[in-house]
């Protein structure tokens, strides 16, 4: 067991790190290959590629931005035309929801192919299997701190 009298030897200050590596490597990334959207844009961009019809509550939960961070995202994303919002009801209220546009479908898929191709040339850390499990463990972490803290998004 690792015995951690720090908390610059904790998991969670090794996590925090590494997050803001891979936030820096994105946007130089981004910067590098002239994305000409926001890595926030684009992650926007993908969860409502996976999640058609998507509220902008549901939304700000799974980009973990706020909701007027999230409204903003999405007033960029509505005037350059890659999605198109609506309104719907749940629960007997109504609730904007959000779809991509064809320009949105194409764009994301393009971004896409460009950041994986990009991402192949880096150099490899882990194998397959080993990418595999950390991500596993990782997503196990996170459901369990989930139970425990409270986000008011």
């Amino acid at each position: 067991m690792h015995k951690c009298e720090h908390y610059t030897d904790s998991i969670y200050y090794l996590l925090e790190q590494t997050a803001k590596y891979c936030r820096y490597l994105g946007i130089q990334m981004f910067q590098k290959l002239n994305i000409h959207i926001t890595m926030d844009e684009f992650a926007a961009l993908d969860v409502i590629q996976v999640n058609d019809g998507i509220c902008q509550r549901e939304l700000a939960k799974l980009i973990l931005k706020d909701r007027p961070s999230t409204g903003r995202i999405l007033n960029s994303l509505e005037e350059k035309g890659y999605i198109k919002r609506f309104v719907d009801t749940k629960n007997n209220r109504l609730v904007r929801r959000m779809t991509l546009t064809e320009k949105g479908k194409q764009t994301t898929q393009e971004i896409t192919r460009i950041i994986k191709s990009h991402m192949e040339k880096l150099p490899k850390v882990f194998s397959d299997e080993d990418k595999e499990n950390l991500m596993s463990s990782l997503k196990q972490f996170r459901e369990s701190l989930e139970k425990e803290v409270a986000m008011n998004i």
